[in-house]
């Protein structure tokens, strides 16, 4: 079969998808964007193979969110085993070092995560796919070659224990953007008196989609082709800590042909949601002094006709607990 035969479907939407272990980002995207038969396909946010989770897949235009989910908080859930160290930090390489484990209390645990909380300076580690003299240091890594890494400002919003036996410590973690699990495990481990490195990792949500329900292979391929479309999110549900506006049929045809327009008591503001008749979702606008709009970025084809359809902004699965920001907005109505 042709590569333009199988993807040969117009798809639009966001996929929460269950990454399982074993498998790359990029073979995940691939298996699912068969799947679905979708033209253009990406993901927002790589998993290494020995992790799973949440993986978003944006199809269509709504490709376009791909670089503000990267951009967004992420929560792990993370094990770590102690008392021995890899060259990698995770469990792909062998071990390379031993040290004793302490006798660990729940109030010594407690007391050294808490010491991670909030702003600080992190070194990312060798085995990344950051680059140094346009090499991945991960290349460089697996010749033995070590090089000098600038620190780089994270932030930990959250980190909990949620087990320690003698021998591993578990904790779920939200964090910021380029954040390295497998450095802040290392330097959990120093923090109580030994050494540690990654055992399991698994992604459990990404801002701004917490609490929402994440589709594995199996899942989706049970599905029909109507009820795997239905489980897909607009790409409005990327933007629902933004105001929206509403506008009216002349209002949607003056955004889409690049025009700013006047929407009377629109608030000022950098990025606004813009919706049409029948709920659909436009794109982004800026808004300024006196109700002025300009368009941003769109995410509907000017020259697709208007749909009746209501967006799929806040789409659950059956054990989301996440109540629509859309119920929380103040809509602005134009113009």
């Amino acid at each position: 079969m042709s590569k333009s035969h199988r993807f040969h479907r117009e798809v639009d939407g966001i996929l929460l998808f269950d990454k399982p272990l074993g498998l790359s980002s990029n073979a995940a995207l691939q298996q699912v964007r068969t799947l679905f038969g979708a033209r253009k396909a990406g993901h927002a946010g790589s998993l290494d193979p020995l992790a799973s989770g949440l993986l978003p897949v944006c199809f269509g235009q709504a490709t376009k969110v791909c670089g503000r989910l990267l951009n967004a908080g992420k929560t792990y859930r993370v094990r770590v085993a102690l008392g021995a160290r890899t060259e990698s930090g995770d469990a792909e390489t062998p071990i390379v070092e031993h040290a004793a484990i302490p006798e660990l209390t729940i109030e010594t645990v407690d007391a050294a995560l808490a010491r991670f909380m909030g702003e600080q300076q992190q070194i990312p580690p060798m085995h990344s796919a950051l680059k140094h003299a346009g090499e991945r240091l991960y290349e460089l890594a697996r010749r033995g070659e070590s090089v000098e890494r600038p620190a780089r400002t994270i932030v930990i919003h959250r980190i909990q224990r949620i087990g320690l036996t003698p021998d591993t410590l578990e904790f779920d973690v939200y964090c910021s953007k380029g954040t390295y699990i497998r450095t802040l495990a290392a330097d959990v481990a120093r923090a109580l008196g030994t050494l540690g490195y990654v055992e399991s990792l698994r992604r459990l949500s990404l801002d701004p989609f917490d609490g929402l329900h994440m589709y594995s292979l199996s899942e989706l391929e049970a599905l029909s082709p109507s009820e795997r479309d239905a489980v897909l999110l607009g790409a409005d549900s990327a933007f629902q800590d933004l105001p929206r506006i509403e506008l009216d049929r002349a209002g949607e045809h003056q955004l889409l042909q690049g025009q700013s327009l006047l929407v009377p008591g629109a608030p000022v503001a950098d990025d606004m949601r813009a919706y049409g008749p029948g709920k659909r979702f436009l794109g982004l606008v800026s808004g300024a002094a006196g109700g002025r709009i300009r368009p941003g970025r769109l995410f509907v084809d000017p020259k697709m006709p208007p749909s009746p359809a209501r967006g799929r902004s806040d789409r659950r699965g059956p054990d989301s607990r996440r109540r629509s920001a859309d119920s929380r907005d103040r809509s602005f109505q134009g113009p």
